[in-house]
């Protein structure tokens, strides 16, 4: 069954639809991911980019992973918050921040990564699967 999924930053100043259901729900406790979220992991659904209608101008900044691969972030020049997340070797890929979401409420984890790199007051559920780095596609 396929979902429509929307949401945007919190001004509302940038929206996206994304018709199609998530190819994976990530919560990831890298350093880019700490540093950007403000606390000790970032969540993200990641998408087929071809489902995803974005409207809005975002900012954008770019930064190496672990990999080498470009990540490009989105984020609302307005209100700051953080919405997308692109990758230059990726491009079919668009990944969303679960808290972007109109309803964060239907995001439901499915693997962490970069368990390594996470805190200890960081209360992620232990039961999910999850990898000390970026496991191999």
């Amino acid at each position: 069954m396929t979902t429509t999924y929307k949401g945007g930053c919190a001004c509302k100043a940038i929206r996206y639809e994304i018709s199609g259901d998530p190819l994976r729900s990530v919560d990831c406790q890298c350093r880019d991911c700490t540093h950007e979220s403000g606390t000790g992991h970032a969540s993200h659904l990641v998408f087929l980019r071809a489902d995803v209608k974005l409207t809005g101008t975002a900012s954008t900044w770019e930064m190496t992973a672990d990999s080498g691969n470009i990540k490009t972030r989105g984020f609302c020049p307005t209100c700051g918050s953080p919405v997308f997340m692109t990758f230059k070797a990726k491009p079919d890929i668009f990944s969303v921040r679960a808290a972007s979401l109109d309803d964060p409420s239907v995001y439901k984890p499915q693997v962490v990564v970069y368990r390594a790199s996470g805190y200890v007051w960081d209360n992620i559920d232990k039961s999910l699967p999850n990898f000390e780095t970026m496991p191999p596609v």
